[in-house]
């Protein structure tokens, strides 16, 4: 799925346009018994409920695509029967009128995810009426072209309350609250199966993780049962071991900040594209070599490559690079500037030694003290 799709999805979850056709919910504690398990029509919930509800469920179709929100595919053998997506499949077939098969689902996610934390596990299920598409992209609600039927389910954490004075209106005075177990937001979930190309697409789910470098491996494997993604944090990893591998003794500040410089300005041509720019082998040998690395250094490229990725790897360009600043650090000392400005810091030799060099203007605080003079 790419952004828009995310957000046609997404765009469901209001009062005007809701689809909801069922919820099903089950709290567990931290020794992992099934304190309440409830199901009904959503329709029939009060309405501040619905929105709690639509926010949890927001939560899950997060718009930062390949980071927290993650696309997974089920290989021929995971859709055999008996698997975890012969069960989603159930699941969604029966839009969760079938007690049976949720508590198979319910069994299955208490087992894929150790904590000592009660949750609860929401599930929705959903009949989008896909509405058509004219030349100029608008959309035609009297032309659907097929029924986008789903389910949605989150994990959310539910822990007691902070203790608190609380004004008691009938004795006229302040007491000690109630502790009330309050519901946080989710901290993975998915939606299956997925809407690609505006369409139903058995073969692939939409992922979400509040942890985008920490995945719940056992919840996936256990509830999902297909391939794990790689995620953002070790694909800044792999590229970061790739660079150094490659260049070795040529890694020096003026090659790794035009790399920075490249990753950059691809991510900001591409922001308001709905797909995540996407780099293979070639694009990254590409990349290196426009950021100055000499052909000594990309002979063995491919080797390298294969070695540290693997066969095929294609990393998401967001994921290597920092959209929001631009760092340098030393045992000591750190420097942190906006992506776009990354030609405030040059790499000099100052009285026999290699330093950093930065700029400075009449704007300088120390400590929160503007100083008049440097």
């Amino acid at each position: 799925m790419n952004k828009k799709e995310i957000s046609e999805i997404k765009k469901q979850f209001t009062p005007d346009r809701c689809a909801i056709s069922k919820i099903a919910l089950c709290y567990v504690d931290g020794e992992k018994n099934k304190v309440s398990v409830t199901a009904g029509s959503f329709s029939t919930l009060e309405e501040e409920e619905q929105f709690k509800y639509f926010a949890i469920i927001r939560r899950v179709l997060s718009s930062s695509l390949g980071r927290s929100t993650l696309n997974m595919e089920f290989s021929l053998d995971q859709e055999e029967t008996g698997t975890p997506h012969d069960l989603l499949m159930q699941l969604n077939a029966s839009a969760l009128e079938d007690n049976g098969l949720l508590d198979k689902f319910y069994d299955a996610v208490i087992a894929g995810y150790d904590t000592a934390e009660n949750y609860l596990i929401v599930t929705i299920h959903a009949d989008y009426d896909v509405p058509g598409k004219a030349k100029d992209n608008s959309e035609m609600f009297d032309a659907s072209e097929e029924v986008y039927s789903y389910i949605l389910s989150a994990v959310c954490p539910v822990s007691l309350a902070k203790p608190a004075l609380a004004f008691d209106a009938e004795a006229n005075t302040f007491r000690d609250r109630i502790r009330d177990r309050i519901v946080a937001a989710p901290v993975f979930g998915f939606l299956f199966p997925a809407f690609n190309d505006r369409s139903t697409d058995i073969h692939s789910l939409l992922f979400y993780s509040k942890k985008a470098d920490e995945l719940p491996t056992d919840y996936i494997d256990s509830v999902l049962g297909c391939a794990l993604p790689v995620t953002a944090g070790a694909q800044k990893e792999t590229f970061a071991e790739l660079i150094q591998e490659t260049l070795g003794d040529r890694c020096d500040f003026a090659t790794v900040k035009n790399i920075h410089d490249q990753l950059h300005e691809l991510t900001e041509k591409a922001k308001d594209s709905p797909d995540p720019v996407m780099l293979d082998e070639g694009d990254i040998k590409a990349i290196l070599e426009q950021s100055g690395a000499d052909d000594e250094k990309m002979e063995n490229f491919a080797g390298r490559f294969e070695k540290a990725a693997g066969e095929n790897m294609e990393f998401n360009a967001g994921n290597l690079t920092d959209g929001k600043k631009f760092e340098v650090h030393t045992p000591d000392i750190e420097i942190r500037v906006s992506p776009d400005r990354t030609d405030l810091i040059e790499q000099k030799e100052v009285d026999g030694r290699s330093c950093l060099v930065i700029p400075v203007t009449d704007e300088v605080t120390v400590n929160g003290i503007k100083i008049r003079d440097i």
